[in-house]
């Protein structure tokens, strides 16, 4: 008898652990949610507690606000859009301005879907759900890269304008990167540049890494911020901490000393400091 509770027990075992092997049942995902994150296992996970930004808190950055704003709103209005590249410095507000659309735009049926860089070879399996719902959703990528051969780099290729399947026209794809085109670009690259009736013909692997950053209508470049634009932030994000600007020659050299210990000026940087000098001197 004993042992044949053991085998059962072990049976048991054994069919759990094929369970979890086993593709999970179709869910349907909480359309009542404004923002998701893919996950394989199972539907889109609705996020519940997005991390949200107000574009009044977005510096330094206007002509992007500006322009990412009416392609947003052409989306909204069924109108014709492009998907967009957000490209440039770190820390200058990329991904925040992708998240403030949603802030924006979430009450006229705006949704975010947040796709991780590996996840994107998924996307037909991520749009297929999408057909036909009323909701507009943007496919957000963020610090987006790739290396040669990645297979998420064709997934996404296709997927903007190459694949047999048509993208929902409620779907639009807004990823970021501190890469232009999105994929090293190496001094090799160049050497089998052809010279064609007194044309210079770039290589097929320049052509072929600059193929993908070319499929986004919408190119947003970010830079890093000047020292006055800076400083700005700085002060800026004091005041929306609730503190008292005091003594604002010691702030400014602080601030200056913190971006320097850091090799970068950004609103990223700004709100770090920000940040420290308000705990430090409000404790």
């Amino acid at each position: 008898m004993n042992d044949i509770t053991r085998l059962v027990d072990r049976l048991e075992t054994l069919v759990d652990r094929v369970e979890r092997l086993l593709p999970q049942p179709n869910r349907e995902p909480d359309w009542r949610a404004v923002a998701y994150r893919w996950r394989k296992s199972g539907p889109l996970q609705a996020i519940r507690h997005p991390h949200l930004f107000q574009l009044d808190v977005l510096l330094n950055i206007d002509l992007q606000k500006q322009q990412l704003l009416r392609n947003t709103q052409q989306f909204i209005d069924g109108q014709p859009a492009n998907n967009a590249l957000l490209w440039g410095s770190r820390g200058t507000g990329k991904s925040s301005l992708v998240k403030a659309m949603l802030t924006t735009f979430s009450h006229r049926g705006l949704r975010l879907i947040e796709v991780e860089k590996q996840d994107l070879i998924h996307l037909p399996d991520i749009v297929d759900p999408l057909h036909g719902r009323d909701e507009w959703y943007i496919i957000f990528s963020d610090d987006l890269s790739f290396e040669a051969n990645d297979p998420s780099y064709k997934a996404l290729k296709a997927i903007l304008e190459g694949s047999v399947a048509a993208t929902p026209n409620n779907v639009l794809i807004y990823a970021t990167s501190n890469r232009r085109h999105l994929i090293p670009e190496m001094m090799r690259d160049n050497l089998d540049a052809r010279h064609i009736d007194g044309e210079i013909h770039h290589s097929e692997a320049v052509e072929e890494k600059i193929s993908l950053s070319e499929r986004f209508g919408l190119w947003l470049s970010f830079y890093p911020f000047k020292q006055d634009e800076y400083l700005n932030a700085v002060f800026h994000w004091i005041r929306r901490m609730d503190a008292r600007l005091e003594h604002s020659e010691i702030v400014r050299a602080e601030a200056l000393r913190w971006a320097l210990g850091r090799g970068s000026r950004s609103g990223r940087v700004a709100y770090q400091f920000a940040r420290e000098w308000v705990g430090r001197t409000h404790s």
